[in-house]
Formats: structure tokens, C-alpha cells, sequence
């Protein structure tokens, strides 16, 4: 069970797809809050009031589904499986994870292994720089020394793996959600859309007949 879970979690087309999950996910909704209403507002067949509308509800929508991404997914999910991960005897059962315990966040996992892929010139000039001061030592002396610095390939995919989680749930769950108590209320306050009037139950609408 634990090495089934271990090749997932290091499998290089996994952590490909994972690197690029968030900019493509963050330049994706932004095409679409863009392009989306820009195609309403130019089409021919609906009135000026209806586009307006229905422009103006998708960008709305577009808007929260990016900002519930954003919300969600680096503070909640990157973070959280971070500490998780770094925290939990089941992760612990993992010989590589033991490397977590010189990692101050998930970020410094990120900005570590971005270092990895550099040329070693690049990595010892990179490191100089007050963004990578706080790494740990060993880290360090990984990055300076070796032509090929270990990248610790099943920590890094723990990060992307919260990445990834956050994104199926951040889009697919709870960004409609928060989207439906925001856009109406939007509307109405920008006078593209009436406020229902409440429904008047049976036994008033009999007494006023009689």
C-alpha cells in the first residue's frame, strides 16, 4: 500500500502536470473572465439589457471561481498537506519524508527544487540572494556542492499533491457555491436584477378575498 502510494506520489508526469496546474488554472479563468463576456457583448442576437447581464454574471462568476482558487489553494491546501505530511506517522512510514523536518514551508520546497534544475554555476549564484537565506544548512550545502543535488522528489509531490487537491475542490465544489451567495446580491446592487418578492402563503391570500 505505502510504495503503490509512493509511486503516485513521484510518478514525473504527475508532478509535471502538478507543476503547471496553478498557472494554467490562474491564466485559464482569467482568458475566461475576459473572453466570456467580451463574446456576450458582441453578440448581435440579444437585446443591450440582456447582454449587460449576462455579461456582467459571468465575469462575476469567472471573478469568484479565481479568487476562491487563490484563496483556497495556497493557503488551505498547499499549506495544510505541508503540515500534514510533515506531522503525521503515516507520512513518517516514508524513508524521504524525514527531509521535511528541514523545511521551514512548502514554499522553501518549491524554491528548492526549482534550484535543483539549475546548472550548478546558476545555483551557487542563486543561493546568494536573501530569499534562500533561511534554508537549512544541509540544503544548502547540497545545492553549492553537488553537480546533481538530490530533488527529493516524494516531498515535492506531497506539495503538489495538496496543490492538485485544492484545485478539484476549490473549482469543482466550492467556488459554484460561494459564486450563487455573491452573484445575485451583485446584481441586484448594480440594478441588473430585481429582488424577489417573498411569496405570500395561501391562508393570507384567502383572507384578503374574503
Amino acid at each position: 500500500m505505502i510504495n503503490a502510494i509512493q509511486n503516485v506520489i513521484t510518478n514525473p508526469a504527475i508532478a509535471s502536470i502538478a507543476q503547471n496546474t496553478n498557472q494554467a488554472l490562474i491564466v485559464e479563468t482569467t482568458l475566461k473572465a475576459i473572453g466570456r463576456p467580451s463574446f456576450i457583448l458582441m453578440d448581435g442576437d440579444i437585446s443591450k439589457d440582456t447582454k449587460k447581464y449576462a455579461a456582467t454574471k459571468e465575469l462575476l462568476y469567472q471573478a469568484t471561481c479565481l479568487l476562491v482558487y487563490m484563496a483556497l489553494v495556497v493557503p488551505v491546501f498547499k499549506r495544510g498537506v505541508f503540515k500534514l505530511a510533515k506531522n503525521s506517522e503515516f507520512f513518517k512510514k516514508f524513508d524521504d519524508i524525514k527531509i521535511l523536518e528541514k523545511f521551514n514551508s512548502a514554499d522553501e520546497v518549491l524554491d528548492y527544487h526549482k534550484l535543483t534544475e539549475r546548472s550548478l554555476p546558476e545555483r551557487q549564484k542563486a543561493i546568494k540572494k536573501d530569499k534562500y537565506k533561511n534554508l537549512h544548512h544541509d540544503l544548502l550545502k547540497n545545492l553549492e556542492n553537488a553537480n546533481e543535488p538530490e530533488k527529493y522528489p516524494l516531498v515535492k509531490g506531497v506539495v503538489e499533491l495538496g496543490n492538485i487537491t485544492g484545485s478539484v475542490l476549490g473549482l469543482a465544489i466550492l467556488a459554484p457555491q460561494v459564486s450563487h451567495a455573491i452573484i445575485h446580491p451583485a446584481l441586484r446592487f448594480l440594478g441588473l436584477e430585481k429582488k424577489r418578492e417573498p411569496e405570500i402563503k395561501s391562508e393570507n391570500k384567502l383572507d384578503t378575498q374574503v
